[in-house]
């Protein structure tokens, strides 16, 4: 199994629900995203992937989210905008551009402070 790990930025505001503390006032981040992903076996040229059409794709997902308000977002609707939550999305939407490729994505990370993130690790 090979991993390649690549890291991207993006600012949003997010407000939590039922929290009882100044985090559930509107308030902004810059977020760092953490994304690991993995393939059996490496491709033609030596590689899992290539890091720019990663970055590329990665950049797709983040634009949506990028300078946005998350609790107004489709995406967010009837979810609280927790770290852990943002970390899913991200997740469940490069998986869908990165699956036909063979690659995986094995974990995503997302940093909402520099000692406070939280991972998803799909099953």
């Amino acid at each position: 199994m090979y991993r390649v790990t690549l890291k991207e930025m993006f600012s949003s505001a997010h407000s939590l629900w039922d929290y009882e503390g100044k985090f559930e006032d509107l308030h902004g981040h810059d977020f760092k995203v953490e994304v690991d992903l993995a393939r059996e076996e490496l491709d033609r040229i030596g590689v899992v992937i290539d890091f720019l059409e990663v970055k590329r794709n990665l950049k797709k997902v983040l634009e949506r989210i990028h300078h946005a308000c998350l609790n107004e977002l489709p995406e967010f609707k009837g979810k609280n905008t927790s770290v852990e939550n943002v970390a899913r999305f991200i997740h469940d939407e490069l998986s869908k551009t990165l699956k036909e490729k063979g690659v995986a994505v094995t974990r995503v990370t997302v940093w909402e402070t520099e000692d406070a993130g939280a991972t998803y690790l799909p099953q």
